[in-house]
């Protein structure tokens, strides 16, 4: 299925200015450095001397963490455990390396602000959303939002204005947020601090980014994008630009969803134009660790270098093998793939509803295959390739996905729209308030024309039906219990069987 919203391409690759260091010189080379990244990562660079000593026995900490490396206590689950502080190196320099590793990412992606986190890119949303308003102040929000970004407007004291995606009625799926929709939010509110969208979305569609920059920056507010799905945007010229290109004010990227870097791993950046940058600093250590995993953010150093140096090449093998695998579903028959110059190009999500078979049912085999995928739901299957990727193991995964949709194919249907995409919330009082308010807990039927305490998102996607401060309408009850019914998780509910609800005391 093409998805030809409006579309952006970059026509070059990152200039990056980083020299090959392949040969790795008169250097002995660390066979857990395969790539010789630590010439260029600082922070890799003092994760592997750290490991090294404790792999040796040359390592006695008298410091956190509390295992000191040993493994006859709770075995290899602590193996290559490194603080920041302490670990990376000295607990008073160790912000020497962090800040020329944030200062190398700010460099390649065009900021001028920079900072890893260890808490993923729910940590960076939120960060953003304390560091673009002041409470009680409105914000143009996507309302295909993640989790993460509505609960920073509570801690940031934002009342959202929702703007919603185009939503294709063949797939089911969302588009991106139009510009007029950005323009006319922004007309109608004058006195928002900014506007925050997510692009990618969870399924890959894209839109103009540089039109809604250029709308935001025409009212003289930020614009920030929650791009977690897009940390390898920008590194070839079959790529879109990355959003700081294409005009953004902020940015969060997860380095662990598209590049190999460690779980929980995520880049903040910034230009400071119209963001303060002290004021982002103020925002990011509020709700962040004050004990950050070495680890962690020596992966994402590693990312960041093997991105600079490697990336055009890595990312050309990505288009390449998503391509072909998109070629390949193609030709099964009642199979589909989003695609066309309003998806993002590297994104692989097979629609099925033309087969009959369900996607849960799918997932179950693909798991016991020892396959998981990022999402499935009844009308799509959602897995993510990514660098680490080749065509044996994407030719793996086809051939198990294949034979499992055969196996399971009956009566075609027509793809459903995801309550997730359409919900048309009504909002009673801003998520802050509702957070804050008594509530009481009430059976399902009784929930319906309350006003919601609590947040509930099916996974997928994990954008919210339910917020705080929402009117519970009966057509959002009824949504979560087929979403139920049909084998979707229920997250965050206090009840996630639906049987009761939270709401705000009468």
């Amino acid at each position: 299925m093409r998805f030809d919203a409006p579309g952006l391409r970059s026509t070059n690759g990152p200039n990056t200015g980083n020299t090959d260091n392949r040969s790795g010189g008169d250097d002995p080379r660390d066979p857990r450095d395969p790539r010789n990244l630590r010439r260029d990562a600082p922070l890799l660079d003092g994760w592997l001397r750290a490991t090294a000593l404790a792999e040796a026995g040359q390592l006695t900490p008298m410091a956190v963490p509390g295992h000191k490396q040993r493994q006859d206590l709770t075995g290899a689950v602590n193996v290559g455990d490194a603080p920041l502080y302490g670990g990376i190196d000295a607990i008073k320099h160790a912000d020497v390396p962090r800040a020329d590793a944030e200062r190398r990412a700010a460099s390649l992606w065009g900021a001028d602000w920079c900072r890893f986190s260890v808490a993923g890119s729910t940590h960076g949303n939120q960060a953003l959303a304390l560091a673009v308003g002041s409470p009680g102040r409105e914000i143009i929000v996507t309302r295909i939002l993640h989790r993460s970004l509505l609960l920073g407007l509570v801690l940031a004291g934002l009342r959202p204005v929702w703007v919603r995606p185009e939503v294709d009625q063949q797939s089911g799926l969302p588009a991106a947020v139009a510009v007029s929709t950005v323009r006319a939010a922004l007309r109608e509110h004058p006195d928002a601090c900014g506007v925050f969208l997510g692009e990618p979305s969870y399924v890959g569609t894209i839109g103009d980014l540089v039109g809604n920059a250029a709308a935001a920056h025409e009212a003289g507010v930020p614009l920030i994008i929650d791009a977690a799905w897009a940390a390898h945007l920008g590194f070839h010229p079959g790529l879109p630009p990355h959003a700081i290109a294409a005009g953004a004010d902020g940015m969060v990227t997860s380095a662990h969803k598209a590049l190999p870097a460690y779980t929980q791993g995520a880049i903040l950046l910034a230009r400071t134009e119209r963001l303060n940058a002290a004021r982002l600093d103020r925002a990011f250590e509020a709700t962040h660790t004050t004990s950050p995993a070495g680890s962690i953010m020596a992966s994402i150093d590693a990312a960041r270098a093997l991105l600079a140096r490697d990336g055009e090449e890595l990312c050309g093998r990505l288009l390449s093998l998503v391509a072909t695998a998109k070629n390949r579903l193609r030709q099964v028959p009642g199979v589909d793939v989003l695609d066309g110059a309003g998806v993002e190009p590297t994104k692989l999500v097979a629609l099925i509803a033309g087969t009959g078979a369900y996607g849960y049912t799918i997932e179950n085999d693909l798991v016991a295959a020892g396959m998981p995928v990022e999402s499935a739901d009844r009308d799509t299957v959602v897995p993510i390739v990514t660098l680490a990727d080749d065509e044996r193991s994407v030719e793996a995964f086809l051939d198990v996905l294949i034979a499992s949709i055969e196996r399971h194919r009956t009566t075609p249907r027509v793809s459903g729209v995801a309550a997730s995409w359409t919900v048309v919330p009504e909002v009673v009082m801003s998520p802050r308030d509702a957070f804050f308010a008594e509530n009481e807990t009430v059976d399902a039927d009784a929930a319906v024309g309350r006003v919601s305490a609590e947040l509930i998102a099916p996974y997928p996607p994990g954008v919210p039906v339910l917020a705080p401060g929402e009117l519970i309408t009966a057509a959002a009850v009824d949504s979560l219990r087929e979403i139920k019914a049909d084998g979707g998780r229920i997250a965050y509910a206090a009840d996630p069987s639906l049987g009761t609800f939270q709401v705000i005391c009468a």
